[in-house]
């Protein structure tokens, strides 16, 4: 069954599609890829190279299965870039998935669908949405979420958190940037506590795709480590283990959502939406609990099978050996 299943997996020459696409290759999946640059090595058995701003070539086959997994995966980026590398893009692959009648298909979404800038414990995939979604990355995708649940509603929507790991070019990359430049402050909350938050390691993300592609999963999941980490301790780490320097100034919670704001603002109309070294977005992130409780990712898919600290240890080797950005 597995050899005999042809998957379209989008955004191959990115973090999570080249990773996923070389996972369900080396388990017999036939992968075509579609990105607007080169694949990452052993992620597909064909690549299109097409700009999903565009619909997609009428000549292409059909596939069993579609996942669409490319995105514009900023903190920070204009209104319009939104809509059309996340809103517009996922209307392009609904319509060749349509054209085709695959039979599956799976949209790779984020659990930032849930956020407000504050703390938030026990997320479900029942949560509430806030009324207004945290950022433009989060509204799209709420948007992109609500096309795919109205156009194909036996589709699978899989929310990741906070994705890790070797090929990142996300989230350990902007601290590190950030570290380098000596521009990585400490963010002190007013109570003092530290940041309870949950990851995904791409090792577990692209198993349990897989997992609830061949047990034909629907509806929604939200995908974590299940181990919720402290935040800057584990920022902390991971600088250590790299011979970077730790956070040499202190900011309070207050004064760096005030400095984001600003920057934001500066962006917006000055620097043609340039991302700025702080957003409102990226401090919360640090200073603000997020953790999920996983039941239903347990109940379909089972435990993940790496444990963040063999997904940790495989980044800084990663880094260590030059491949990182």
């Amino acid at each position: 069954m597995r050899a005999a299943t042809s998957v379209l997996v989008t955004g191959t020459s990115g973090f999570l599609g080249g990773a996923l696409g070389r996972h369900l290759r080396d388990l017999g999946y036939r992968v075509t890829g579609v990105s607007r640059r080169p694949a990452r090595p052993g992620a597909v058995d064909h690549q299109v190279r097409h700009d999903l701003l565009m619909p997609l070539p009428h000549d292409l086959a059909r596939h069993d299965v579609v996942v669409h997994a490319a995105a514009l995966a900023s903190p920070w980026a204009s209104p319009a870039a939104y809509q059309g590398h996340i809103v517009q893009a996922t209307r392009h692959v609904l319509d060749y998935a349509e054209r085709t009648d695959a039979e599956r298909f799976i949209l790779i979404s984020t659990t930032a669908v849930f956020y407000i800038l504050g703390d938030q414990f026990g997320i479900t995939e029942d949560t509430p949405f806030p009324a207004t979604a945290v950022n433009g990355y989060a509204a799209a995708k709420r948007e992109a979420e609500t096309l795919v649940s109205r156009r194909r509603p036996e589709s699978l929507i899989i929310r990741p958190r906070a994705i890790y790991g070797p090929g990142d070019t996300v989230l350990f990359p902007r601290v590190l940037r950030a570290a380098r430049k000596g521009l990585l402050p400490r963010i002190v909350r007013p109570d003092g506590r530290a940041a309870m938050a949950d990851l995904v390691y791409i090792g577990n993300l692209v198993h349990a795709i897989e997992a609830a592609l061949r047990l034909g999963l629907t509806g929604t999941v939200n995908v974590t480590d299940a181990c919720p980490q402290d935040t800057y301790a584990l920022l902390c780490d991971v600088l250590a283990r790299l011979g970077y320097r730790q956070p040499r100034f202190v900011l309070s919670l207050d004064a760096a959502m005030r400095l984001a704001t600003a920057a934001e603002w500066l962006s917006a109309h000055c620097f043609g939406w340039r991302e700025p070294p702080l957003t409102r977005f990226g401090v919360s992130a640090v200073a603000h609990a997020k953790t999920f409780d996983v039941r239903r990712m347990l109940g379909s898919l089972g435990p993940p099978p790496f444990t963040p600290d063999q997904g940790i240890a495989a980044f800084v080797a990663w880094q260590r050996a030059g491949a990182g950005p």
